[in-house]
């Protein structure tokens, strides 16, 4: 017995095994670092979580590894025993796996922020030139994952050195046999894992499929592993069409083609939309009194609140998505992310005419603003892909500012990338449209030394960056509000996400983690103010702004105009850890697998009672089905704008 605890077969074993109680071992520290986001976890739930874990854990090892197994197992006889091929082997192993522990380690980071796993779509971004001095600074914050991650890596070599004397218990031929057959053996047991199973209508999971294991979408994240995350979403730019309704049908369901009243009078007002990061509403005492009762601090955006008493509110204005690259087409181009952030997408190439080109075809200056070096995060290739005729940078700012206000990370500090947008704006000719990009409140959450004495503490790092940004739009309005073209200029604020840092209890879950601050605001009183109680999604931007000018010719929108009638239901429609989410005013519907299969209070925040026997809702869930059909028809034709028979029969207008 003790010689054949010494075979390679068995060796390959213990190997394997050591490596997935390694990987259950990232997992644990995972759910221990993002514990807030998971809320209770009953016992009864734990042995089908592992069980989910390792079968996640399975695909991510024959993904990463299957490669050395096969070596490990070929019956090569005197070549298994050369040096070179032994450390071939080690090295695989020791590098495979220390890549695998350290993807999973870091993504316990980067859900805290982001609330899903790293995938695929998050390699986009890595080519800017902070991503290493970024990754540098999280390690430094987070020094204990990186000291487990190297604990865990050395783990992995010592159990791999214990035995290091090999020793054959057969015969060459039977050990040939006998390896052979381990060998294909083991090759099956590769393909069952990664296809979930052997017959024909078994297909490789994806991410949804961790739903099975958890009792929501949060949890399921708890089942996930990587590099599956990672490897299963390369090139997954495929896409599905749901088909729950003809044709015809569908667009009396839904339709993103608006056709405006034909006697629009035109006003060609300014427009400066200001994109927040990170500005959850939970911050704003206007928007959440509640979170403030008994606190010595009221919301840490008292300029913000005080515009939105004089403002077109949204009460529940509700992000499309969880990041900044979802949220640009959202606003400017009333197109949302779904499964895919948009621009992610290979469809997302085909013809399409956001907001910025049809003012400009209307006449309009455009120019995009963010503090940030050009090309971040695909920003500006996004803007001018919408039609901003010119996108300012980091770079422009420094070239006529100089270098000092750099915060190290991001961008130019938020007070002085304003000031020098007013004054670049300044120079355009009216009418214009512009809009910045916010960076500073954003981690590593630093702040210029000027400021930092007079801001408040916060509950967390994250809220005196908050009343920063609300400072730095103060010091914008104190800096422009004489000029001749502000009091014709409509203001629209409104964040990209919530914050991956929060303080509220009830924005750990849906609706609260897509509840963010937004609103319109007008100088000369051109809108009244009003508080606007039915949700609203950024997609509802675009429309609703061409609404207010009086844009009169047809054009495509995934959202609605909040001021006008026109009968589109006010529902918000998100994509969130694998299932659909139709959030209106007092109701979360979870959608999935075709229908709407959980209904909770908004108030529930713990999802305890499911409402889907008393309150099923025929209306809602055709008008999911209907969304969702005509995002992915859409995607599939490549297509973003109104069919030209519609157009033709208002071209006279």
């Amino acid at each position: 017995m003790n010689r054949f605890l010494r075979t390679y077969t068995f060796l390959t074993l213990w190997r394997t095994v050591l490596l997935f109680a390694v990987l259950m071992l990232c997992r644990v520290i995972f759910v221990l670092y993002n514990g807030d986001a998971f809320g209770d976890i009953e016992w009864s739930e734990v042995p089908r979580l592992i069980y989910g874990g390792l079968r996640f854990d399975t695909i991510s090892f024959c993904y990463a590894l299957g490669v050395w197994v096969i070596f490990s197992l070929l019956p090569l006889y005197k070549i298994r025993e050369q040096r070179w091929y032994c450390n071939t082997l080690f090295w695989y192993y020791i590098v495979a796996g220390g890549i695998c522990v350290a993807v999973n380690l870091a993504d316990a980071v980067y859900f805290r922020y982001a609330r899903k796993r790293f995938t695929a779509e998050e390699i986009f971004f890595a080519n800017n030139s902070n991503s290493v001095q970024l990754m540098f600074k999280f390690a430094v914050e987070n020094w204990y994952l990186v000291m487990a991650g190297v604990a865990l890596i050395a783990l992995l070599a010592w159990g791999y050195r214990r035995r290091t004397q090999i020793e054959v218990v057969l015969s060459r031929w039977s050990y040939y046999t006998f390896n052979t057959i381990v060998l294909l053996l083991t090759v099956v047991l590769c393909v069952v894992g990664i296809r979930g199973g052997l017959n024909r209508m078994s297909r490789p999971p994806a991410i949804p499929y961790s739903l099975k294991f958890a009792k929501s979408g949060d949890k399921a994240n708890i089942v996930l592993s990587n590099p599956f995350c990672i490897l299963r979403t390369i090139g997954d730019d495929k896409i599905s069409v749901p088909r729950y309704f003809d044709r015809d049908s569908l667009q009396t369901v839904y339709t993103p083609y608006h056709i405006p009243q034909a006697d629009r009078d035109f006003k060609p007002y300014n427009v400066v939309i200001f994109v927040m990061e990170s500005m959850s509403a939970e911050n704003s005492y206007h928007l959440c009194p509640e979170l403030f009762e008994g606190e010595s601090e009221a919301g840490y955006t008292p300029f913000l609140d005080s515009l939105m008493t004089a403002s077109l509110t949204f009460k529940r204005m509700y992000a499309n998505g969880k990041r900044s690259i979802q949220a640009l087409p959202s606003i400017y181009g009333s197109i949302p992310s779904l499964v895919t952030p948009f621009v992610l997408m290979s469809q997302s190439l085909g013809q399409s005419r956001a907001m910025p080109t049809l003012l400009r075809e209307r006449g309009y200056q455009t120019a995009f603003f963010c503090g940030s070096e050009r090309g971040s995060m695909g920003f500006d290739a996004y803007a001018l892909a919408a039609g901003f005729e010119r996108c300012f940078s980091k770079e422009d700012y420094e070239d006529s500012h100089g270098y000092r206000d750099f915060d190290g990370y991001w961008g130019i500090f938020d007070d002085k990338y304003l000031g020098y947008m007013g004054e670049e704006i300044s120079q355009l000719k009216e009418p214009f449209l512009a809009s910045v990009f916010t960076t500073s409140s954003h981690h590593p959450f630093v702040l210029p030394e000027d400021w930092r004495s007079r801001l408040p503490k916060g509950k967390n790092l994250f809220q005196p960056c908050v009343s920063y940004l609300d400072g730095a739009l103060e010091r914008f309005f104190e800096q422009n509000r004489d000029k001749e073209w502000f009091d014709r200029t409509i203001f629209v604020f409104v964040a990209d996400h919530v914050c991956g840092m929060h303080f509220a209890e009830r924005t750990l879950v849906t609706p609260g983690d897509f509840h963010i601050i937004g609103f319109i605001y007008t100088p000369d009183g051109l809108l009244e103010s009003q508080e606007i109680e039915e949700p609203v999604s950024q997609i509802d931007i675009m429309p609703t702004l061409l609404g207010i000018l009086g844009y009169d010719k047809p054009y495509f929108g995934y959202g609605r105009d909040v001021l006008a009638q026109d009968g589109r239901m006010p529902i918000t429609i998100v994509y969130d850890n694998g299932v659909y989410k139709g959030i209106t005013k007092d109701r979360v519907y979870i959608f999935r697998e075709g229908a709407v299969r959980e209904i909770y209070d908004t108030a529930d925040i713990a999802t305890k009672v499911n409402l889907i026997d008393t309150e099923a809702d025929p209306a809602i869930e055709n008008m999911i089905k209907g969304y969702i059909q005509q995002y992915y028809e859409h995607a599939e034709r490549k297509s973003y704008i109104v069919p030209d028979s519609l157009s033709t029969n208002n071209a006279d207008r």
